[in-house]
């Protein structure tokens, strides 16, 4: 016996919303474990303690906002948002580290590129969803 499921929505949305939701949530949750650890971030990347709070607090902000966008009941344009929210954050991960704005160490270099690296392949995944969900 098998059993076949009928997409009664007739939407396309599925990929886009995972990616949102799973952005969100990884997001949110570097956020929340930042803030516990944001001395040993600000000693071990060569930023301030108060850049790394801020972060955290940024990071936790978006992480909820985000998972409340993936809710909504139309998700395209949100999703547009997202994608272009995370592909400025990839440039300014790329400026602040060419334009010298902190003493970055070795490790902040690799963090700061990795935080880039990470909103760019979301971007893509959000982007490629928001391609399904518009078809």
């Amino acid at each position: 016996m098998s059993a076949i499921t009928i997409d009664r929505t007739g939407t396309r949305d599925g990929l886009l919303r995972l990616a949102m939701r799973a952005d969100a949530f990884i997001t949110g949750l570097a956020g929340m474990t930042g803030i516990p650890l944001a001395g040993w971030l600000a000693g071990t990347s060569g930023t301030t303690l108060t850049f790394e709070y801020g972060m955290a607090a940024f990071f936790i902000a978006y992480g909820v906002v985000v998972f409340g966008l993936a809710a909504l009941p139309s998700v395209r344009r949100a999703g547009m948002c997202v994608v272009i929210a995370n592909l400025l954050y990839t440039v300014a991960a790329l400026v602040l580290v060419l334009a010298d704005v902190f003493p970055l160490t070795a490790t902040g270099v690799v963090l700061t590129l990795a935080s880039g690296v990470y909103t760019a392949v979301f971007a893509e995944l959000q982007y490629q969803g928001w391609r399904r969900a518009r078809a």
